[in-house]
């Protein structure tokens, strides 16, 4: 990686927004010019993304359904699955939200001698 000054870097973010259509350049403003980062190193693909544990999604997802019989699931029960993963590997909150619940409803049953 090559360094530049904070002057070039500067220079070089002016000089690609100017280039950018009006449209573009009014979402910027509006979102903040100063938290702008042009340079930003892109995310990775979402099949090389991993956990906690250095699983990828679809490790989570295979090693999850081998616990259960081919009989017990759908591709609905898999999407959902798969869904789930990616959103909490991801750090969705809607996701999270959807996992606490689970965990937490689960023990409401349990206590309350319906499992």
């Amino acid at each position: 990686m090559i360094k530049i000054s904070p002057e070039e870097r500067e220079n070089r973010k002016k000089a690609i927004f100017e280039s950018m259509s009006p449209r573009r350049q009014k979402h910027i403003v509006k979102k903040g010019y100063e938290n702008w980062d042009p340079f930003q190193e892109p995310k990775d693909p979402i099949d090389i993304r991993k956990d906690k544990t250095r699983r990828t999604t679809q490790s989570l997802v295979r090693e999850f359904l081998q616990t259960k019989d081919f009989e017990e699931y759908s591709n609905a029960y898999g999407r959902g699955v798969f869904e789930l993963c990616l959103g909490i590997i991801n750090n969705d909150e809607r996701f999270k939200g959807m996992y606490e619940f689970s965990i937490w409803y689960r023990e409401l049953l349990k206590k309350e001698g319906h499992e």
